[in-house]
């Protein structure tokens, strides 16, 4: 896919309007695809100069929402909506599409990017409280199964001497 720098297609679409030339004219002799120069023309009757200006811009969720919208209340096609909202591809639209058909509302929430933050956070005090607190719950339940532990010994032995004490129990002779 050739570059092409924003003077060029400035260029490009006035020679168009000025009606001489053809978009297949136009397309080939700057090697690009006729259909990103109807997209050009398009965004140029839309925004004027400024459709060429590149911005790069984070869209909210409601904003993806509000073009997908109405592309469909006014049935408009991916190109024109992508015209009318000086979107910088197509493509970006069809993916928003896509990913509201398999996701819902949920996957256009924008997602951030890069490395996440570092915690202000002092990392040796935060596992010393985590070691405090699992130290004094295994603790806890140490002692607790303790606990169990001799009162069964103390029922176990009670049981032995009582029936040591049984009348019922028959001498060997």
């Amino acid at each position: 896919m050739v570059k092409i720098s924003d003077a060029n297609k400035l260029c490009a679409v006035l020679r168009y309007l000025d009606g001489k030339e053809s978009y297949k004219e136009i397309s080939s002799s700057l090697g690009v695809d006729n259909g990103d120069l109807r997209l050009w023309v398009k965004r140029y009757e839309y925004h004027g100069k400024e459709a060429f200006t590149k911005s790069y811009t984070n869209y909210t969720a409601e904003y993806k929402l509000d073009v997908l919208k109405y592309m469909n209340e006014h049935g408009t096609s991916i190109r024109e909506t992508s015209a009318i909202f000086n979107l910088p591809t197509t493509q970006i639209i069809r993916s928003w599409r896509q990913l509201l058909e398999t996701g819902g509302v949920d996957a256009l929430i924008p997602k951030k990017k890069g490395r996440p933050n570092m915690k202000k956070e002092n990392h040796k005090q935060v596992q010393k409280q985590d070691l405090d607190k699992e130290s004094v719950e295994s603790l806890q339940a140490e002692v607790e199964r303790l606990r169990m532990e001799n009162a069964y010994l103390k029922k176990l032995n009670a049981l032995v001497q009582n029936k040591g004490k049984s009348p019922n129990r028959t001498k060997h002779k």
